[in-house]
Parts: C-alpha cells; sequence; structure tokens
C-alpha cells in the first residue's frame, strides 16, 4: 500500500511539473535560481519557493546565492524527493531517507529553513561542504493536522 501511494504521489508529480511548465502564471519557476515567487524562508541564508499545483505542494530551497539545493513535493504527509537541485541526493523525506556517505558528518546543528505548520524542511551543513535537506510533516499528528476548521 505505502509503494502504490508512493507511486500515485509520482504520478501527480510528474503531471503537475508538466502542468506548472505550461502554465502562464507569475508563480511559474520551480527549478530556477530565482523564481518569480514569493520568498518564503524562515532563514535569511536561504530562499524557499512553493508552488501548489494539483493538489501537489512542490518546496524548493535555494542557497543565498540563488543556487537550488533540493525540491520536494509534498501531498496528503507523503514527501516525494524531486530530482533537482545541486543536492537532490541528500534530500531526506520520511518516505525517501538519505543516507550520508561514510565519511561525512553533521557540521553544524540542523538550521530551520521552512514551516508552514503542515511541512517543515531543516538544512544540516555537512563536513564535506554539502548541504543536507530533510523535510518532515511539521505537525506530528496527521489526524489533528488534516483537521480543517470552517
Amino acid at each position: 500500500m505505502h509503494l502504490l501511494s508512493r507511486a500515485v504521489l509520482g504520478v501527480g508529480l510528474v503531471a503537475g511539473l508538466s502542468g506548472t511548465a505550461m502554465a502562464a502564471s507569475p508563480t511559474n519557476g520551480l527549478g530556477q535560481a530565482w523564481p518569480n515567487a514569493p520568498d518564503v524562508s524562515t532563514n535569511p541564508n536561504f530562499h524557499v519557493y512553493v508552488f501548489d499545483f494539483g493538489g501537489v505542494r512542490y518546496i524548493q530551497v535555494n542557497d543565498a546565492n540563488g543556487n537550488v539545493l533540493g525540491s520536494v513535493g509534498s501531498a496528503g504527509g507523503i514527501f516525494l524527493t524531486l530530482p533537482m537541485g545541486r543536492y537532490a541526493n541528500l534530500v531526506d523525506t520520511p518516505s525517501q531517507p538519505a543516507a550520508l556517505p561514510a565519511t561525512t558528518q553533521p557540521a553544524a546543528a540542523p538550521k530551520p529553513v521552512y514551516n508552514d505548520g503542515t511541512t517543515a524542511i531543516m538544512a544540516t551543513p555537512l563536513s564535506n561542504g554539502a548541504m543536507q535537506l530533510r523535510a518532515a510533516d511539521a505537525c506530528g499528528d496527521p489526524v489533528t493536522c488534516n483537521i480543517k476548521v470552517q
């Protein structure tokens, strides 16, 4: 069942990416250094851009110079690492854990870069100069998080 939900999210992400690329919205730009979207980072050393399309939230993290570090798609508590950014192979999610190389260690404590109340992203500088991004459910209780008050 878990594999099926990842496959469905993957199809949705691919459809969302192709639709996002074709739409003429001022918030296009997923994968760009300086997309036409608001910077919603909680950390001045990073830029975070959010794109919502087809029920999927795409979150892109750039460094201070605009270099894309990594990106995730999130829908219904399921995360999928997108294959973009300098450190796409180091993006860690609950459904796609990233393994650090054996000789690499965290060089500093994780820093929060994004939190919308549903999804949180932390950035951890590594001893080899790379950056690991960790995306997770910000709520901790999916039942409570999915309740919407009218």
